[in-house]
């Protein structure tokens, strides 16, 4: 509004705003295009439960035209850059600017309508693939958007309903004096000369329609777009970002604090309003919940799991060492596994998909020379057998004298060698301990057949050096494995490659070269002396 001449003026600013405005409908024509290739499930599958997937792109494109092709069109359509390029510059002079205001009132809804309603298909999840966003910060930011979007809306629409009030009472004002070319004077196009304003000389003294710009004295009641009239004489950027603060907090507050005139359309507004704030705080704050929800439902389960671990500590009353042991594991094991039951995760997927996800888990085992032979089976019946385990710094996996009931595959950490003398060995990630149960087990297959209770004593100590994760071969599934792939096992080249890579057979090996080489000193040198006593 143009305050001083009293008229409406078209802005000078529309072909940057018009750009801007380009390039929202740039993104909508490429979801379009895109639609021509986007895959669907045929209907008719639906029906016996297939779920067909149809990718035919001639299909695809049938399917597409016959269906949301004329909304997504429709949607897609510059109509706004048409009247504001087109239409609107050829009715400067004749309509201009008063014309162009019910132009854009009667378009731009529309247009937001379809929008709003295809942007609605996507948060309900109505989309090609059944979804759109799965992880919790996406959905919070959705709906945000959602709300700034509502905020947007609904406070452009005020602020071209506040114009159009004072554009009805100008009019009131100009019919009153009874001049018969109210249009001239009201609207101004792109704006009016010196000349142009000698001819405007009697509306511009008219003192009844300057009363439209005062919201306090005035005779027109503007009710709930009082705050709007002057703001339509401040710059275009403190126009928008008023209306969008307004529009802001009427949503919030749910239009709490506006008093509505007996108008119908603006009463009808203000009920829009009110609904469209309890569906977005509906909306908004239920998202919220769930995002919450999602933030902190791992953390409550973590806390009453500790609680439950502490109560049942207290009721068997274990030393306090031993309780900040347990705490220390537990801690490790729900970070480790983030508080999911991995066994029970893979017991429900279909079995090839399990095959690949164990075989995806033990690849280490292909660094091994002896499961690189994968065409054996002897790959994939380690795989099914193997059990994960979490082992917590200072823990011993295996210790010196005490029976070996398991292989040890260590996946992550590190952990170290103790020997009989003290002596340590570092091992890292990749590390085999307790293979040696392998080779006896094989020897017991290659002797007399007769089967007995393992006996095998660690040799060395095997001690955590930081928290360990590792996969582990009972002594049970170790003795069925060796059973079924007894004639590939007993190969004594596979028996000699065992044992090369066994650390507790060479370390053995060396034992025994070394007592070799001293027994052999000692028989030299008391040979030596008896030869020197003859």
């Amino acid at each position: 509004m143009d305050k001083d001449n009293k008229c409406i003026m078209f802005s000078r600013h529309s072909t940057a705003l018009t750009v801007a405005r380009s390039v929202t409908d740039a993104v909508y024509l490429l979801h379009l295009l895109l639609q021509f290739r986007m895959a669907y499930v045929d209907p008719e599958s639906r029906i016996v439960g297939t779920g067909d997937l149809v990718d035919e792109p001639k299909k695809i494109s049938m399917h597409y035209l016959r269906g949301a092709f004329i909304v997504d069109l429709s949607v897609m359509l510059p109509l706004t850059q048409v009247m504001i390029c087109l239409v609107i510059p050829k009715s400067i002079g004749v309509s201009g600017a008063n014309y162009a205001k019910n132009l854009l009132r009667a378009t731009i809804p529309v247009q937001y309508a379809l929008r709003i309603f295809k942007f609605v298909q996507l948060l309900g999840g109505q989309s090609a693939n059944g979804f759109i966003f799965e992880s919790a910060w996406a959905n919070f930011v959705i709906n945000l958007l959602v709300f700034v979007l509502a905020g947007h809306v609904v406070g452009s629409l005020w602020y071209l309903f506040g114009l159009q009030s004072v554009n009805q009472c100008l009019w009131n004002s100009c019919s009153a004096l009874n001049i018969t070319s109210c249009a001239q004077f009201i609207d101004c196009g792109y704006g009016i000369g010196g000349q142009d304003r000698v001819k405007r000389q009697p509306w511009l003294n008219d003192s009844m329609s300057r009363t439209c710009f005062d919201t306090a004295n005035g005779f027109f009641k503007y009710g709930i777009y009082e705050q709007s009239v002057l703001l339509t004489t401040e710059l275009a950027v403190n126009r928008y970002v008023y209306s969008l603060f307004w529009g802001f907090q009427q949503i919030s507050t749910l239009a709490g604090n506006l008093v509505p005139t007996y108008n119908v359309w603006e009463v009808l507004f203000t009920k829009g309003i009110i609904a469209l704030g309890l569906l977005l705080f509906a909306l908004l704050i239920g998202n919220m919940q769930i995002f919450l929800q999602s933030l902190g439902k791992r953390r409550l389960e973590m806390q009453l799991r500790r609680h439950d671990v502490e109560q049942w500590m207290s009721h068997r009353q274990l030393p306090e060492d031993l309780r900040r042991r347990v705490r220390h594991a537990e801690r490790f094991s729900w970070v480790a596994m983030r508080g999911v039951n991995e066994e029970e995760l893979l017991s429900s997927l279909p079995e090839d998909i399990q095959i690949d996800i164990r075989h995806h888990f033990h690849r280490f085992l292909n660094k091994i020379q002896l499961f690189a032979l994968k065409d054996s089976g002897l790959y994939e019946a380690v795989c099914d057998k193997l059990k994960h385990k979490l082992y917590v710094r200072g823990s011993d996996i295996l210790s010196q004298d005490q029976l070996v009931e398991k292989i040890i595959f260590v996946v992550r950490g590190r952990v170290e060698s103790i020997n009989v003398d003290g002596s340590k060995s570092p091992l890292h990630e990749g590390a085999v301990c307790g293979e040696e149960l392998l080779t006896w087990w094989l020897e017991q297959q290659a002797s007399d057949g007769e089967r007995m209770k393992v006996h095998w004593k660690a040799i060395r100590t095997i001690r955590c050096v930081t928290n360990v994760e590792a996969f582990v071969l009972q002594s049970t599934d170790l003795e069925k494995v060796t059973l079924e792939f007894s004639t590939l096992l007993q190969n004594p080249s596979v028996i000699a490659a065992i044992r090369y890579e066994s650390l507790s057979w060479r370390t053995a090996a060396a034992i025994h070269i070394q007592d070799t080489w001293r027994h052999h000193q000692r028989r030299k040198k008391a040979a030596a002396l008896l030869q020197g006593d003859l």
